[in-house]
Order: structure tokens, then C-alpha cells, then sequence
């Protein structure tokens, strides 16, 4: 009893020893086998991540890896709002007076002009580069991105693109010294540019910014053109609101005593400065003019029409028609009410006249039937 004891306890620390044997192979050579620290007594096959030698064009982690970088694909072409911001390139517009001097800043700043690529003569483009990074490169689109631009219009309003708030008043001056009529009040107006190459349109709007495919200096003249007859817009919008309210406080007065005391000099005084306005918006901001760049290309159209749409350039224009269509016709009653005084005066002056004449024709009349008797 005691030796088939003994022959059973040796058969079983062979299997025992074999089994170590195979696992201990198995381990090192199969890719199948978990490493999971029950493998010895038996895992469920779900459990059990299978390798082929052949290179799949699936990930084995599909749960994580594609999530993973479908949210890094994401987060590249769009960005977190703190990456928004920070690649924002910010566009301040000023109308700082009525008329530039163009010729004399381009003739101060010969280094700075960026030479034009139309021939429209109403505005120059002045660039300074930003060499604090210390990175000189030839390629256009980087240079505009370290660089600093300023686009002036001949009808006052100046574009300073990527230039902080502390360095605003010293590129203004630029501008100051050759501006003639400066305003008392300058009007500024806010917006931004960004540029990710890996947008799949050409631009994508929007809340007062926009973001470009391509950023390059036609953009930039494009963006300026617009940004600046908007502020010019404002400011004549401003100019015939005055207008407006002096008409308006004429038909009060009119209406509480029934006349009105307004001098005909007065009056031509309002017809003239009405008219001005008008002439300025059509013919020195070239409201109705389209630009020469944005004829030429499709995507610097797109950009063009969708900034006079977003400022609503047109249907702004239409509002300020309207009042100077309002201020016509208060003009052309006024106008008449001077001329019926006006007649009425002659003919009262034709009256006393009359009166005169008869009364020397009956004095002369009775002298000299005086004489007769």
C-alpha cells in the first residue's frame, strides 16, 4: 500500500513539473495569452487580447485610441475657446478725422508702404515688423502673422491691425500729422482675424471676428477697406442724426407758435451741409464702389461680401437715405414758406407803392385845379 503511495505521489509531481514546463513556454512564445496572475487555473476567452503578426489598418484599441484621436482632431482644427483667443489677431478701426494727407505720410513713412496691388489711390498700406520674437523668415504668411499693419484712407479712417492698446496712440500720431479737420470725438470700432490653415472653407464667420484659411496682406487691405468705410458710415450716420434733430426741433416750435424765425442763410446752411454728407459717402468712402481685389479673386470676394453684410453697410446706407430724404423735405417746405414771405413782402412793397403813386397823382390833381380856379 505504502509503495503504490509512493509511485502515485512521483507520477503526480511529473505532471505537475510538465505542466510548469508547457505553461512556462507557452508564456514565452504565444502572443495569445493574458498575463493575468489566474491564468493557471483557467480565464474566460473574452478575456484574452489576440496579436496577428500582420499589421492591421484597425486599431486594437478601438474604444481608446479612436476616441482618443478623433478628440485631438477636433481639438486641432477648432480649438478651445482659450486657443481662439489666443490666436486672434486683434483689428482696430478709427475715424479720426474728415481728410489724410496720403501723399505726405507715404513721402514720411517711404520704408513702411507696402506697395499697392490696385490701383485705387484713396488709401496706403503701412507695415512694421515685429522683431521681438528675433525669428527673420521670407514666407508671406508668417511675416503677416509678426507683423504690424496700418491702413489709412484718404477720407480719415485708419485700420491698426495686431497692435496692442499701448502702442495705439503712437501709430496714430503717425496719422494725426497728416490729417486736416481732426475730430473733437474719435470713433473706434473692435474686431479680430485668425487664421488656421486646416479650415476646410475658404473663411467661417464669426461673432466679430473672422477666420481666415489664408491671412496675407490682400486679406488684410480687404478687412480694412470695409472696417473703414464702416466708421466712416457711423460717423456721417452720426452727422445726419444732428441734422435730423435740429429739423425736428424746427416742426416743435412750428407746431407750439405756428411760425418759424429760421434766416434763409441758416437754412442754405443745412441744404449745403446735407448735401456734403451725401457726396462724402458716395464719392470719398466709395460706398458703391466695389473693390479691385475682390474683382479679381472669388475667395477675397467671399471675405468682402461677407463683412459689408455682417456690418450691414447697405442697409445702413439705406437708413441714413432715408433721414436725408426726411431732411429734403423739410428743406423744401421750409424753403417755400421763405419764398411766400418773400412774396408776400413784394407784393405789400407793390401795395405802398401803389399808394404813393396815387396819392401824388391826386395831389397834383388838386394843385392843379387849384391853379385853374
Amino acid at each position: 500500500m505504502g509503495r503504490w503511495r509512493a509511485v502515485a505521489a512521483l507520477f503526480l509531481r511529473n505532471q505537475i513539473h510538465n505542466s510548469s514546463k508547457r505553461l512556462a513556454l507557452l508564456d514565452t512564445s504565444s502572443p495569445c495569452v493574458s498575463k493575468s496572475k489566474h491564468l493557471a487555473f483557467g480565464v474566460a476567452p473574452s478575456r484574452f487580447r489576440c496579436f496577428s503578426s500582420f499589421p492591421s489598418p484597425v486599431s486594437i484599441y478601438n474604444n481608446d485610441s479612436d476616441s482618443a484621436s478623433n478628440d485631438g482632431y477636433q481639438n486641432y482644427e477648432f480649438g478651445t475657446e482659450e486657443e481662439d483667443e489666443q490666436g486672434k489677431i486683434p483689428i482696430k478701426a478709427y475715424f479720426l478725422s474728415t481728410s489724410i494727407d496720403l501723399k505726405g505720410m507715404q513721402a514720411d513713412n517711404l520704408c513702411n508702404v507696402v506697395p499697392p496691388t490696385s490701383r485705387s489711390t484713396n488709401s496706403i498700406a503701412l507695415k512694421f515688423s515685429d522683431f521681438s520674437s528675433g525669428i527673420h523668415t521670407l514666407d508671406e504668411r508668417e511675416s503677416v502673422s509678426n507683423c504690424r499693419f496700418m491702413i489709412v484712407f484718404q477720407y480719415g479712417s485708419a485700420i491698426l491691425f495686431n497692435i496692442d492698446d499701448n502702442d495705439v496712440e503712437r501709430y496714430l500720431d503717425i496719422v494725426r500729422r497728416h490729417s486736416s479737420g481732426l475730430l473733437t470725438t474719435m470713433r473706434k470700432d473692435d474686431y479680430a482675424v485668425k487664421e488656421k490653415p486646416l479650415l476646410t472653407e475658404e473663411m467661417k464667420g464669426g461673432p466679430d471676428y473672422i477666420v481666415l484659411r489664408t491671412l496675407d496682406t490682400n486679406s488684410i487691405r480687404i478687412i480694412g477697406s470695409v472696417l473703414g468705410q464702416s466708421i466712416a458710415l457711423d460717423y456721417f450716420v452720426s452727422q445726419v442724426d444732428k441734422l435730423v434733430e435740429e429739423f425736428a426741433d424746427i416742426n416743435r416750435a412750428m407746431e407750439k407758435t405756428g411760425t418759424f424765425t429760421m434766416t434763409r442763410k441758416k437754412l442754405f446752411q443745412l441744404v449745403g451741409k446735407a448735401n456734403s454728407n451725401l457726396a462724402d459717402v458716395i464719392l470719398k468712402v466709395g460706398l458703391f464702389e466695389r473693390s479691385e481685389i475682390a474683382w479679381r479673386e472669388a475667395r477675397y470676394a467671399q471675405i468682402y461680401e461677407y463683412l459689408r453684410e455682417d456690418y450691414e453697410v447697405t442697409q445702413r446706407f439705406g437708413d441714413l437715405d432715408y433721414k436725408l430724404k426726411f431732411i429734403e423735405h423739410n428743406i423744401h417746405f421750409l424753403h417755400l414758406v421763405m419764398q411766400n414771405r418773400r412774396s408776400d413782402l413784394l407784393e405789400w412793397c407793390i401795395i405802398v407803392l401803389l399808394v404813393i403813386e396815387n396819392a401824388i397823382g391826386i395831389y397834383e390833381i388838386v394843385r392843379e385845379s387849384g391853379v385853374a380856379l
